[in-house]
């Protein structure tokens, strides 16, 4: 899910870059998406590992 959050920053850098601004500002808008949702999947499996016992430090 990270990959496509930084494929679609990709595109946004791309699409803002020859102005097309109504596409930039879409695929920036999904990237922000996926990026929040990848994080908070991170979060919700380390709380998980710790509640587990599995992550030890």
């Amino acid at each position: 899910m990270l990959k496509w959050a930084i494929i679609f920053l990709v595109i946004s850098l791309v699409a803002g870059f020859f102005g097309f601004t109504n596409i930039a500002a879409g695929a920036a808008r999904i990237s922000k998406i996926l990026f929040a949702v990848a994080l908070a999947l991170f979060v919700l499996f380390l709380v998980l590992a710790f509640t587990a016992g599995q992550l030890v430090f």
